[in-house]
């Protein structure tokens, strides 16, 4: 009787653990099956968890590193970046919203946007790149999110980055991030 609860208890665990496991609201994990590996995005200006230059902050010109990226899937159609800072004392605080980039873009020039893009609303309440400025005090990430997806983006200039999100579901086929720091 004791190890039939023992093991009816185990199954149940198993079970539970498994589906918890497999939900999940994160947009990181959508379409992970037909995430691909090669897709990149670096920049000369800092290397992945380096220190952003202050030119490219709040304290500095306040314009957008520069950013190369490689790797894009051939079928991808349009290519989506979004850079945040998931440190921000009040939830993650929005800088860049970009979409419809064309996905031959090789590379985003310092203080540029390639021709055809659109620009969203950030956190600042700006359709443009708005750089780190966190208060003094310990560095905060920020995040370099890009997207290879297999439709552009059918949504007005200035959305925020929720429906930029929304409007990513099932279109994402590769994605790829670069994370740089700052303080303060």
């Amino acid at each position: 009787m004791k190890r039939r609860l023992l093991l009816t208890f185990s199954l149940v665990l198993t079970a539970t653990l498994l589906v918890a496991c497999g939900k999940s609201s994160n947009l990181e994990s959508i379409n992970t099956n037909k995430i691909m590996d090669n897709l990149v995005l670096a920049s000369p200006a800092f290397t992945e968890g380096g220190s952003i230059p202050a030119k490219y902050t709040g304290e500095g010109e306040n314009i957008n590193p520069p950013l190369k990226i490689s790797g894009v899937p051939e079928n991808a159609r349009s290519l989506v970046l979004i850079m945040d800072d998931p440190d921000a004392p009040m939830g993650v605080w929005d800088h860049w919203i970009v979409w419809n980039i064309p996905p031959q873009t090789a590379e985003i020039k310092e203080g540029e946007l390639p021709a055809g893009a659109v620009v969203g609303t950030n956190s600042f309440g700006n359709q443009n790149y708005g750089g780190p400025y966190p208060p003094p005090g310990p560095a905060h990430r920020y995040v370099f999110k890009l997207y290879a997806l297999n439709q552009g983006l059918d949504l007005s200039a200035g959305a925020k980055k929720s429906e930029v999100e929304k409007a990513m579901e099932g279109k994402i086929l590769a994605q790829t991030t670069l994370t740089g720091k700052y303080n303060r």
